[in-house]
């Protein structure tokens, strides 16, 4: 089994609260995350695709397509968007790194063949990062 790497970023706004949770729970739980002006983070998305690799082609998987599927299903959704006010993914998800890696890898394992393993890695910040792989 081999493994290839597409990564890319995008820009997105977010609160991280809850509407069933007071002012005060929301701030001691998610803190500055919770301003109800919102705030940003510039993401680096790395999407992992495992498998074999095609005797006919040698590719394991075609970056390009990979890359389309990403643009199309990644970046157009959540690019230069608020999580929370734009995008239906979060209307009843609180848009959590965890629940954004969680979100784009079900939306990339819909897309993607079933041959194909899949794991994501994405960065909110230089020193915050999930890793999911389905499991």
């Amino acid at each position: 089994m081999m493994k290839v790497c597409r990564r890319t970023t995008f820009n997105a706004a977010h609160r991280l609260f809850r509407s069933d949770w007071s002012d005060e729970k929301n701030n001691a739980v998610f803190g500055k995350c919770n301003n109800p002006n919102f705030h940003g983070h510039n993401y680096t998305l790395e999407v992992w695709v495992e498998g074999n690799i095609d005797p006919e082609t040698g590719y394991l998987v075609d970056l390009k397509l990979l890359k389309e599927t990403i643009k199309e299903e990644i970046l157009e959704r959540f690019d230069h968007r608020n999580l929370n006010l734009d995008c239906i993914e979060f209307a009843d998800l609180n848009p959590t790194v965890e629940n954004i890696a969680l979100v784009c890898y079900n939306i990339l394992r819909a897309k993607l063949e079933s041959k194909y393993g899949l794991s994501l890695k994405l960065w909110e910040t230089e020193n915050n990062i999930v890793f999911y792989d389905g499991k």
